[in-house]
């Protein structure tokens, strides 16, 4: 079937996605290329924060640029990882003389490149530290043990962020955003698979079947296990159980949720999964302290949603409750 998406060449979606982006809102950020750049950053007197990844999963990361969040964002085409000197570049544009936190998802690409341009950095003298987040659990014995970094990397950067905007040194605001990387726990579920928007290729055949996989790779990567579709009741038991122990959970605990939709799952159904989670830790005695649910690191039109728990304490809180103004997120 031939692909349907309302664009206008495969060569130039990356270069069209950001030029939109920057038209429509100049007011919190500028885009220089593919870098996504704060307008916060001009006459920010603090540690600055900057990420980078593919598109295709938006409104991550880009939309998450802006106040109280990240500085700079720098764009690899879909799915891809952008070069080293890119991320370098952003690296030096947002030192404003108090050091650099670069944030890494753990994939081959992004540590590729990451580990590229901490050696050009290092190499300037920048001074900068580098936390990579991987928070993805291995589902049953049956899964690959990946630990990819999935969509609870947008919480932490909201809370390493406002520790940065507290006035914390580089070493305070690292040491907070590992503290919080250890500290979370993601599984993905997918019910359909996404269409490459350069290629029309399917990541899988997932959607002819009457089966889900959990544990499933963003891009196509596999290494789930696949089941037979469940309820949004009985998929938050069997997920969230495994995301409790992992977390080592108990009574009395606060936690973050974050339940995100993939590209094509419905309000509804995450609004649904969202009240399953919080009963499930209720009536466990944990009590969810915050929360995000809806979509915000997605691969294309894919169906299912990931399941992210954070352990919090009174310091992560409070962080959380700070102002922070992007294009995909706000709190005031």
């Amino acid at each position: 079937m031939k692909m349907k998406k309302f664009i206008n060449s495969p060569e130039t979606i990356t270069d069209e996605e950001l030029t939109g982006l920057g038209m429509a809102y100049p007011d919190i950020l500028t885009v220089d290329g593919h870098l996504v750049i704060s307008k916060d950053l001009e006459k920010a007197d603090r540690v600055t924060i900057v990420a980078y990844g593919g598109s295709g999963h938006e409104p991550a990361q880009a939309g998450f640029v802006g106040s109280g969040m990240l500085d700079i964002q720098a764009v690899g085409d879909i799915f891809a990882a952008p070069n080293a000197k890119l991320v370098f570049d952003a690296m030096k544009m947002a030192d404003r003389g108090h050091g650099v936190l670069l944030l890494t998802l753990n994939y081959a690409g992004d540590q590729l490149a990451g580990k590229q341009a901490v050696k050009m950095a290092r190499k300037a003298g920048l001074n900068f530290r580098q936390v990579i987040t991987g928070e993805e659990v291995q589902y049953n014995d049956q899964c690959e043990d990946n630990k990819r970094g999935l969509a609870g990397a947008v919480a932490l950067y909201h809370v390493a962020a406002a520790a940065a905007r507290e006035g914390k040194n580089l070493d305070e605001v690292a040491a907070i955003a590992q503290r919080y990387a250890d500290n979370m726990a993601s599984i993905t579920i997918k019910a359909t698979d996404a269409t490459h928007p350069q290629n029309g290729m399917s990541f899988g055949d997932l959607g002819e079947t009457d089966m889900m996989e959990i544990g499933a790779g963003q891009h196509g990567e596999g290494g789930g296990v696949r089941v037979p579709m469940m309820s949004a009741k009985d998929t938050v038991a069997d997920v969230a159980a495994v995301l409790s122990r992992k977390l080592d959970l108990k009574a009395g605990d606060k936690v973050f949720v974050m339940i995100n939709g993939c590209g094509a799952t419905t309000t509804m159904e995450m609004l649904i999964l969202f009240k399953d989670t919080v009963e499930y830790l209720k009536a466990r005695g944990i009590e969810v302290a915050a929360s995000m649910v809806g979509e915000i690191l997605t691969v294309q039109e894919a169906a299912g949603f990931q399941m992210n728990i954070a352990k919090w304490d009174d310091e992560f809180i409070r962080l959380w409750n700070t102002p922070c103004h992007t294009p995909a997120y706000s709190r005031v």
